[in-house]
């Protein structure tokens, strides 16, 4: 049996799957992507991409393809738990204070698409079968349409989803708690007057029966609606039982009497509450990203974001692995900075099923008005908006200094060039490489070793947008490092010693 070589495998071409191939691809560097089903899956899932992932589509110019396929549908803020009051993301300084309404199908579509436009492609029916791995990369064996086949790798990346074969053959424990509630998922057509006016928040969505029924409508392109449901019926079902009208059929008449019918469900899948979450990201030279690594109840929207911004945390660490750029404990902060990230997640959601649940010992009425209460308070609104957004993340910093731009992401401002003209900082970050921005012409010629690795500028901001004579940003958009001592030291820490590029390209500069 032939063994082909790469340099990253990536098994499974889901939302995380293609970022991190994206951005495998956009440094140059060499990478499979693997999938075990004959084409992409044209079920919308996921349904919307909150603030934190739209800013990180924009860093790399993917935004504008994906607001283009969004569902044209004004959504009144975030929510938690489907309380009746908005989440103002404005507060957290962001040019896209909105969950943007994205069915996962189309947000994978844009990925592969700028997958190919670089150069690479998604092998389908392609099965891991085995995988072994030793100190200089992975093997592993597996199916194809043209028979059995190995690939070897550098590293191995697990995407495959919540019931990972990766997972299985590694022999990761996955610890966390059992499902509790069963619920489905259905791309369906109706009959009926539908409401699909064009503002509203979440909570208007939302209708429940005495008996148990939960039904949410949102409308997807081409007359198709997406109904997330769950009672009885569905609540007994077998996790791959197929979904039926008779099973939609008994939750809207529940939920809206004789108002609705369904007249064809396209496409159907069940899931879960379960919350469970790996201990460690990495097992040798294999890593688990997205939901390989972490499932939850999808309370909130946030379980593709949270695998999508998984991906852009590894991908570039990776890369300058395989670009001799850098050594291999860079990858260590994958775990450090993403794991909490991940449990954060798992307690929110597990904490929204609650909220959300039914009625059972009393008290739980009284404490979704007080909770809405606390939501009418700005700062408790503040909050948890940059929790469910993601942009109030801090990563943790391995520096003493504690500067309050350390670890947060970088605003994307508008910046001011010497020559008069203006950028935006999302405009500089395309190429996928860090950014140093010079704000005060200050004496930064300890970075020239990095140039190869890094976009320079010397720009001016609004007064007050950055109080920083100088900021370095990481790929993923996050700032290490703000004015004063320390730069070589992070240079180094990020970017890998000065001179070890063995296969970099030029930097530029403004």
């Amino acid at each position: 049996m032939n063994t082909q070589v790469t340099g990253v495998i990536v098994v499974g071409a889901g939302g995380a799957g293609l970022t991190l191939a994206t951005e495998l691809a956009l440094a140059g560097t060499p990478a499979v992507v693997l999938d075990r089903l004959p084409g992409r899956n044209l079920q919308s899932r996921a349904g919307a991409i909150q603030p934190r992932t739209a800013e990180l589509l924009a860093l790399r110019g993917l935004l504008d393809e994906a607001l283009g396929r969004s569902i044209d549908y004004r959504l009144v803020g975030g929510h938690f738990a489907g309380l009746p009051v908005p989440l103002d993301y404005a507060a957290w300084d962001t040019r896209y204070p909105h969950p943007v309404l994205l069915p996962q199908d189309q947000l994978e579509a844009v990925l592969e698409e700028r997958l190919a436009e670089l150069g690479g492609r998604v092998l389908r029916e392609h099965a891991l079968t085995g995988l072994r791995q030793d100190a200089d990369g992975v093997t592993i064996t597996m199916t194809t349409p043209d028979g059995d086949r190995s690939l070897r790798g550098r590293f191995l990346v697990a995407c495959d989803g919540a019931h990972s074969s990766v997972r299985k053959t590694v022999g990761a424990a996955f610890p966390g708690q059992a499902a509790t509630v069963r619920m489905a998922t259905a791309d369906l057509v109706l009959t009926g007057q539908v409401d699909d006016s064009s503002a509203g928040h979440i909570s208007s969505r939302i209708h429940t029966s005495p008996e148990g029924h939960f039904a949410m409508i949102t409308p997807l392109a081409n007359g198709l609606h997406k109904l997330i449901f769950s009672g009885p019926r569905t609540a007994s079902a077998e996790r791959d039982a197929p979904v039926t009208a008779e099973e939609v059929r008994e939750v809207l008449r529940a939920t809206h009497g004789g108002a609705l019918d369904v007249s064809e469900i396209r496409y159907a899948s069940r899931f879960s509450d379960a919350s469970r979450q790996l201990e460690h990201y990495r097992h040798g030279r294999v890593f688990f990203a997205g939901d390989s690594a972490h499932i939850h109840s999808p309370a909130g929207g946030q379980g593709l974001n949270l695998g999508v911004q998984d991906a852009f945390n590894l991908g570039w660490k990776l890369a300058a692995i395989l670009r001799g750029e850098a050594a291999e404990e860079l990858l260590d902060s994958y775990q450090t900075e993403r794991h909490p990230v991940a449990a954060r997640v798992l307690a929110l959601t597990r904490a929204q099923g609650v909220v959300m649940g039914p009625q059972r010992d009393g008290g739980l009425g009284e404490l979704r008005d007080v909770l809405t209460d606390l939501l009418r308070l700005p700062e408790a609104n503040r909050y948890m908006a940059g929790v469910m957004s993601g942009l109030d993340l801090r990563l943790p910093s391995p520096d003493a200094a504690d500067h309050p731009l350390l670890g947060l992401r970088m605003p994307d401002l508008d910046l001011l060039t010497g020559d008069g003209g203006q950028v935006r900082f999302s405009d500089l970050t395309r190429g996928g490489r860090g950014v140093l921005i010079d704000l005060a012409e200050a004496p930064l010629a300890a970075a020239d070793p990095w140039n190869d690795r890094l976009v320079r500028v010397r720009a001016r901001v609004e007064k007050g947008a950055v109080d920083a004579e100088a900021v370095l940003v990481r790929p993923d958009g996050y700032v290490c490092w703000a004015g004063g001592a320390g730069l070589t030291a992070t240079l180094t820490r990020w970017f890998g010693p000065a001179g070890a590029a063995a296969t970099g390209t030029a930097g530029e500069s403004r």
